[in-house]
């Protein structure tokens, strides 16, 4: 033997499994979102509606997945490092969204009014995935690893 013993395995924390679904069944809705508001806006305000709601689903759908994917990231950092991913990506969503509001504000190839839809959409079915989600999981109250 040369004396190194093997590192032993972090456990996992009982929130990852949580965060993992959420970002699966986050992930479906904003595909289905992203097809249903293409044929919506289609057939609503023709080719601009459809280019609209399908910016808008990949718009709300990176801010809604950025969430649960930067506290997954996360999880594995001290309480410090947590606090700056997290905090980090919020502040790097909220920048990126005023840029693309303001990029995509005037385009003549997109019906803005499908895109601010499609994203309220993808915000409020977030919120429901994750009350969903969260509400059947089995999650202790407390702390189940120790820092």
């Amino acid at each position: 033997m040369t004396g190194a013993s093997p590192a032993t395995p972090r456990p996992q924390l009982a929130s990852v499994p949580v965060l993992r679904r959420t970002l699966v069944v986050g992930g479906l809705f904003v595909l289905a979102l992203a097809v249903v508001g293409t044929i919506v806006g289609g057939l609503a305000a023709g080719g601009e509606g459809a280019v609209g709601a399908l910016v808008g689903a990949i718009v709300g759908g990176a801010m809604v997945l950025l969430t649960a994917a930067s506290i997954l990231v996360a999880n594995r950092l001290d309480i410090g490092g947590f606090f700056a991913v997290v905090l980090g990506t919020w502040l790097a969503k909220f920048v990126l969204f005023v840029i693309a509001a303001l990029v995509l504000r005037n385009q003549p190839w997109l019906n803005s009014t499908a895109m601010f839809v499609t994203i309220i959409v993808a915000v409020l079915g977030s919120l429901v995935i994750d009350v969903v989600v969260v509400s059947r999981s089995r999650l202790p109250h407390v702390s189940d690893i120790a820092r």
